[in-house]
């Protein structure tokens, strides 16, 4: 949708005062019914229907009246609502031309009273080409419904915050200025996007120093997770400013080292293609004849230090928790280094209980089986016998090769015993039920009852 400022002037207070009413009420409410918005919006002399109408014409609200009669703000009337509040704080006075589209934002100049000129960033997640945002981005967490317009607020939230932090520990990344709702406000990054320079002066520097970036930003817990040429801005000096930082994620992700290993081949492929530089120089200055890039010129994710920083705990980056914050600390102080000196002795000792463990199970069958034996009858009382006859040869040691014949005899007792126990329960079950096999093959010999069938058939045919 076209953002037509031009309609801010026509615009008035209670226009704006309905605006907001939506807005509140779309926090509950996927569309707001009309009594509602006019319960929040409280003019004074009514005309709430009348502003719905006027808001409808500039395509700042959307009726639907599907399921019952209502409203909602559609991005054009949210634009409308961060560039009030932001105009109102003094941080610009005028929008200016259209920078760029991407595929969940638009970018635009705003110009300061003084003459000074910034970037806005409005985020539209939504769109046709970005609605997997619940599969592609963490802003949902835990959430299972969700609203494109508090999503988009989500992302600048987060992007801003990261801007902040980055800039605040020296990183090549836009100054922030403020941010309200779905709408960033930035400094203007002075050159043009990496995909649009076909030449480069140094290109051996600049690659280096965005190879850099990516290691520096991983030293200190953070991925980029979108670091391509279309989001690496340079100048005529050769500059370079990295943007884009809503989808940054901690190292401690279980998806980090495919997230770095990709952005790096993301330049890697990038700069070999558009600029002829060819990586096999590494090859040659390595003793191996067989050593691949990878291993030797590009950057591991495993080799870097990531203990220089802790920007993903700082801000809460996407996949990191409390339990990763217990777990660094351990590795801080070094706790995890000596437990990992005596696991060697760990693994015998678990080993050794392993085997006391199944010692006891079996001990714990045999149990089991005896007390089966002490409920059946007087029959079975030769068993007791012979295990009482074993215990006493157990404790003796000269006699072990008698102690282990007896033991086999009394486990074919006791399989004997178990087999009648199981055909009792199955008579049991079974008593008083007649099957449909013994009615059929039941035959009568003569008896009475086949002498009154005879007489029955023949009163039937009279």
């Amino acid at each position: 949708m076209k953002l037509d400022v031009n309609v801010l002037r026509y615009l008035s207070k209670e226009d704006f005062r309905v605006l907001t009413a939506v807005e509140m009420g779309m926090r509950n409410h996927e569309i707001v019914p009309c009594e509602l918005i006019d319960r929040i919006a409280r003019l004074k002399h009514g005309g709430t229907y009348k502003v719905l109408k006027n808001l409808l014409k500039h395509k700042l609200v959307h009726h639907d009246s599907s399921k019952y009669d209502g409203f909602r703000l559609t991005y054009l009337g949210y634009d409308f609502l961060a560039i009030k509040t932001l105009v109102n704080r003094g941080v610009f006075n005028g929008v200016g031309r259209q920078l760029g589209v991407g595929k969940e934002s638009d970018i635009f100049e705003v110009i300061k009273e003084d003459g000074t000129v910034l970037a806005m960033k409005l985020h539209r997640l939504g769109r046709v080409s970005f609605r997997a945002v619940k599969a592609k981005r963490d802003y949902l967490r835990h959430r299972s419904s969700y609203n494109w317009l508090y999503l988009s607020r989500l992302a600048a939230l987060k992007e801003f915050a990261f801007m902040k932090a980055l800039e605040e520990h020296g990183f090549p990344v836009p100054q922030a200025v403020d941010c309200n709702r779905h709408c960033v406000i930035m400094s203007l990054v002075p050159g043009y996007p990496l995909v649009q320079v076909k030449e480069l002066q140094n290109p051996d520097v600049v690659f280096e120093t965005i190879i850099g970036a990516v290691t520096r930003f991983a030293e200190h817990g953070l991925i980029h997770c979108d670091f391509n040429e279309f989001n690496i801005m340079i100048d005529d000096d050769e500059k370079v400013t990295i943007i884009d930082f809503p989808q940054m994620v901690s190292v401690s992700h279980p998806n980090a080292q495919m997230y770095f290993d990709r952005d790096v081949e993301c330049i890697y492929k990038f700069f070999a293609k558009r600029y002829n530089m060819s990586f096999e120089e590494n090859e040659n200055d390595c003793d191996g004849p067989d050593v691949e890039i990878d291993e030797v010129g590009r950057p591991q994710f495993s080799e870097i230090n990531k203990n220089i920083g802790f920007l993903d705990k700082e801000l809460a980056a996407s996949g990191f928790t409390k339990k990763d914050q217990h777990e660094l600390e351990k590795l801080i102080e070094g706790e995890l280094e000596e437990n990992s000196d005596s696991d060697g002795e760990e693994d015998e000792e678990d080993e050794e209980d392993i085997n006391t463990t199944n010692v006891k199970q079996l001990e714990s069958l045999h149990l089991e089986k005896q007390s089966l034996l002490l409920q059946e009858d007087d029959k079975h009382q030769v068993v007791d016998e012979h295990d009482d006859n074993d215990q006493v040869g157990d404790k003796e040691d000269d006699h072990e090769d008698k102690g282990e014949e007896s033991e086999s005899e009394d486990d074919a007792e006791l399989e004997k015993s178990l087999s009648k126990e199981r055909r009792k329960a199955i008579k049991a079950a079974h008593r008083g039920k007649r099957n449909f096999a013994s009615r059929n093959t039941y035959k009568d010999k003569g008896g009475k009852s086949s002498q009154n069938s005879k007489v029955q058939k023949q009163l039937s045919g009279w």
